[in-house]
C-alpha cells in the first residue's frame, strides 16, 4: 500500500483513552488490510488522536473514521469528503445532522452488537428474575436466607426500540419464554415481537411489564421519555435493563424507586457520565448491577468494523448504496 498506487485518501481519527477495541488504529487499518489487500492497494491513509493532524488531513481526506467528526464548515474544511463512517451505531453526540454537507454520506457500525447483547439481555433478565443482586449482597453479608424463584417463562417482557439492539432484546427474552411487546417509533415490529405498539401507547403497556428493556437510541423523541410518572406505572415486582441511554430515563427517579424497594431491581449499562465515579450512588444502590458500558461490544470489535468498510469500500466503488446510510433527518 503505496500512495503512488492509492487512489483514495482515508483520514482515521481517535481519541486518546478510548478502548483499544473501539479505537481505529493505523495498527488494526494494517491489520485489515493485510485482509483486504487488493482494495487496500487504493488507499492512502493518515491516522491522528484527539485532532492533532485532522485539519491538516481533511484537506485531502475523501473518507475518514471518525465518531466525532467536526461540524462546523465541514465542506470548506473538508472540500473533497465523500464519506464518513462512525465507529458506533448511536449517533446522539453528534446529531442533529443539519451540518452533514450536500454529497457526504455518513454510515453507522449498526448490526455489530447483535449478537453480544442477546447475550447480555439474556443473562439480565436471568439475573434480575433470580433476584441475582439480593443473592449477593446476602453472601457479601454472610447471610443464609432462601429467596425462591419460580421459572422465568411466562413473564412479560416491554422492550423500547426494535431496532438491532431491541430485536436482539426480544430474542433473549423469546427463547427464555417471556412474551415480547415492542414499542417503536413505527409501532409496527417483527418477530420475535408477540405485539407491537408506538411510542404513544407507552403508558397502556408499561403496567403489565415484568421487565422492561431500554433499547432505543437517544434522540429528540427519546430524551427523557422515560420519566418518574412512566416509572410510576410500573409493578413493584418489575425491573429495568438499559442498554441503551442514560438519557432516555430519569436516573434520579429510578434509583429513588429502587432505594425504597419499589422495584424489582436493575442491571444499568449506560450511565450519563461514564466512567462511572468512585462517588456515585450507584454503585451502592439496592439491587443493581453495574456494568461499564460492555453489554454490546466484543473483543475485535474494531476489526469487524474495518472489514465492514472494506466491504462498503467496494460497494462504493461499484456506485451502488452504502450498506448503513444514515438519514440525516431520522437521525439513524
Amino acid at each position: 500500500m503505496t500512495s503512488n498506487q492509492a487512489t483514495y485518501h482515508l483520514h482515521l481519527e481517535t481519541q486518546h483513552g478510548r478502548p483499544v477495541h473501539l479505537a481505529p488504529t493505523e495498527a488494526a487499518w494494517h491489520a485489515a488490510a493485510n485482509r483486504h489487500p487488493e482494495l487496500a492497494r487504493l488507499i492512502r491513509i493518515t491516522a491522528g488522536t484527539d485532532a492533532d493532524i485532522r485539519d491538516e488531513a481533511l484537506k485531502t481526506a475523501d473518507f475518514t473514521i471518525d465518531s466525532t467528526p467536526p461540524r462546523e464548515r465541514l465542506r470548506e474544511r473538508a472540500p473533497r469528503l465523500k464519506w464518513i463512517q462512525t465507529t458506533g451505531a448511536g449517533l446522539d453526540p453528534i446529531l442533529p445532522l443539519d451540518w452533514l454537507p450536500p454529497g457526504v454520506t455518513l454510515t453507522n457500525n449498526r448490526g455489530a452488537h447483535g449478537r453480544k447483547a442477546e447475550d447480555s439481555v439474556t443473562l439480565a433478565l436471568l439475573a434480575l428474575h433470580v433476584r441475582l443482586p439480593a443473592l449477593l449482597e446476602q453472601q457479601r453479608n454472610r447471610v443464609w436466607n432462601e429467596i425462591l424463584s419460580a421459572p422465568i417463562a411466562g413473564r412479560t417482557a416491554v422492550v423500547l426500540g426494535f431496532g438491532d439492539l431491541g430485536q436482539a432484546a426480544g430474542r433473549a427474552a423469546h427463547k427464555l419464554g417471556l412474551r415480547v411487546i415492542a414499542v417503536s417509533r413505527s409501532g409496527k415490529a417483527s418477530p420475535p415481537a408477540d405485539e407491537a405498539y408506538p411510542v404513544a401507547a407507552l403508558d397502556d403497556v408499561l403496567p403489565g411489564a415484568d421487565f422492561l428493556v431500554i433499547a432505543a437510541p437517544l434522540l429528540p423523541g427519546t430524551r427523557a421519555l422515560i420519566t418518574r410518572a412512566r416509572l410510576g406505572l410500573l409493578k413493584r415486582t418489575a425491573a429495568v435493563v438499559n442498554i441503551g441511554r442514560a438519557a432516555i430515563v430519569d436516573y434520579t427517579a429510578l434509583r429513588e424507586k429502587l432505594e425504597r424497594r419499589e422495584l424489582a431491581g436493575a442491571v444499568l449499562d449506560v450511565f450519563e457520565e461514564e466512567p462511572l465515579p468512585p462517588q456515585s450512588p450507584w454503585w451502592t444502590t439496592p439491587g443493581v448491577i453495574v456494568l461499564p458500558h460492555v453489554s454490546c461490544d466484543t473483543p475485535g470489535y474494531i476489526d469487524r468494523l474495518f472489514d465492514f468498510w472494506f466491504e462498503n469500500f467496494a460497494r462504493f466503488l461499484r456506485g451502488d448504496p452504502l450498506v448503513n446510510a444514515v438519514d440525516p433527518k431520522l437521525g439513524y
